[in-house]
């Protein structure tokens, strides 16, 4: 029977959460649209809310986090309630399976293990621990494992840092800059005569080399990217402004023009900082 008092109870919390998407996806009296979702169409908006999640969290949006962190919990109780309907798990077995790997890749919190140790033992402990769950699902290739459906400059940063526990990997930042460098010319020169094939495999190849340098100067990529991106959209914003100011649109104006107003954005955020 529909349990309404717990759906439209405001304290209800996680069951309050389960029942309603259970509701959703009922076949007789759910959404329409809930009910003819699968894995495979909620996995974009689960990809999508976790990019949500850190996007409030780059802009101290703290108001914001708590919601944006429930939409990310529904997209696990979503795939939790299509799995049920499946045979195959329910989220009470989710939430066990991880509170199982927690207390097992912390016997330093919940074993009799030392809390004494630094971080960087800490690290290595852990990705012991990782590589004997690797084993125990049959995972023996040094890059099995990391997941295809990672962003790409993510995936490649995983993929090296895998590499580079069994020796693959250059000793030092120089050969990397070095390597960015050879990648960028063999690009420029090229080009020309490339096939837009081979163009795209170089292009490939420079990014896969960035990723490695933003590794070994202990850099996350991905949030250096974003950092760059916003960046760039507000000194662009800035540049629309002072058009504003003299009456033209961006359409209207011309590089030149643009490219000094760009500077000056740029001088007034270093005279700021």
């Amino acid at each position: 029977m529909p349990n309404d008092d717990l759906i439209h109870d405001p304290h209800g919390g996680m069951p309050r959460l389960l029942e309603i998407m259970r509701r959703l996806r009922d076949p007789e009296t759910g959404c329409p649209w809930d009910i003819e979702q699968t894995f495979a169409t909620i996995a974009p908006y689960t990809i999508e809310e976790a990019y949500e999640v850190a996007d409030a969290i780059e802009r101290e949006a703290w108001d914001e986090l708590k919601g944006e962190l429930g939409d990310l919990l529904f997209q696990s109780v979503f795939h939790a309630q299509m799995a049920a309907e499946a045979g195959l798990f329910t989220f009470d077995e989710v939430a066990d399976t991880m509170s199982d790997k927690m207390v097992a890749r912390h016997p330093h919190v919940f074993g009799d293990e030392s809390r004494d140790k630094s971080a960087e033992q800490q690290t290595r402990d852990w990705e012991t621990i990782k590589a004997a769950e690797r084993a125990a699902k049959k995972q023996h290739g040094v890059l099995d494992g990391v997941a295809v459906g990672l962003p790409a400059l993510l995936r490649a940063v995983k993929l090296q840092k895998r590499a580079a526990r069994v020796g693959f990997d250059w000793p030092s930042t120089s050969e990397v800059i070095d390597k960015i460098v050879e990648e960028a010319r063999e690009l420029h020169e090229a080009r020309e005569t490339m096939t837009e094939a081979e163009v795209f495999e170089e292009f490939g190849d420079l990014l896969f080399v960035i990723a490695n340098l933003a590794r070994h100067l202990e850099i996350d990529p991905e949030s250096a990217l974003r950092a760059a991106n916003a960046k760039f959209t507000r000194r662009f914003r800035r540049i629309e402004e002072r058009l504003a100011d003299r009456g033209k649109t961006p359409d209207e104006s011309d590089l030149e023009e643009m490219d000094a107003l760009w500077n000056e954005a740029k001088a007034e955020e270093k005279n700021a900082g």
